[in-house]
């Protein structure tokens, strides 16, 4: 047994023999393939390497959604016409009556038991209202000015152009260095909205990630930088 397995393993060495010399050319073709495939450098390009000296104008981020803003702005100016009517109405239209202390009792309700005409809750009331209104509209504006609809890498690559949503339709365009601008967030982490810091403004911009990425390299190695300033 054993020395048929020494012959066998001898034919198969000359059979390997016989088609190295036999087809030389495939063979060494073979070798050199596989020699190199098992050797061959992968180049992986880091967002430190990419030129950013763009010959024109890119589209870094891109959020088309007008009729959302549209109807949040609309909502935002009806909620402040109802808040600041009810504080009106209250304010002209509450009037003093004094509570009888002596009807009042455990069981009677809360409302019943205060003077809604009394200055000190007519005041109130209207104030409330009127802080509430106004407070909702200066909210919804701020968010619609800082909501990001096309963040743009200028020629050059030393400034972005930040165009953003407003209350009243139209774009509001501000061109900014880009060494004034810091990403507060990782754009692969952000589930919601990614925030970008400018120099020297209030609160942040914001990109929603519903919203299109145009070019990610570019971005992240520009805006996408995280910056102390």
């Amino acid at each position: 047994m054993l020395i048929n397995m020494l012959h066998l393993l001898k034919s198969r060495q000359s059979l390997r023999n016989i088609y190295v010399v036999t087809f030389p050319l495939r063979h060494n073709i073979n070798l050199y393939n596989v020699s190199h495939s098992r050797f061959k450098s992968v180049t992986t390009k880091y967002i430190h390497d990419l030129n950013t000296n763009v010959v024109k104008d890119v589209i870094l981020f891109k959020y088309e959604n007008p009729k959302y803003f549209t109807y949040m702005n609309i909502f935002a100016v009806v909620q402040y016409m109802f808040w600041s009517y009810l504080g009106i109405f209250a304010y002209n239209s509450l009037r003093d009556a004094p509570v009888d202390k002596s009807k009042i009792s455990d069981d009677t309700p809360w409302y019943r038991r205060i003077n809604l005409g009394d200055n000190k809750y007519k005041n109130s009331l209207a104030s409330i209202a009127i802080i509430v209104g106004t407070g909702s509209l200066a909210m919804i504006w701020m968010y619609t000015l800082k909501s990001v609809r096309y963040l743009i890498l200028n020629k050059g690559g030393k400034h972005l152009t930040f165009i953003t949503y407003s209350p009243f339709g139209k774009n509001r365009i501000m061109k900014v260095p880009i060494e004034c601008v810091s990403c507060k967030e990782n754009r692969a982490q952000a589930r919601v909205q990614l925030p970008l810091k400018v120099k020297n403004t209030w609160m942040h911009y914001m990109l929603d990630m519903r919203g299109e990425f145009r070019n990610t390299m570019l971005f992240d190695s520009t805006a996408g930088l995280s910056r102390k300033f």
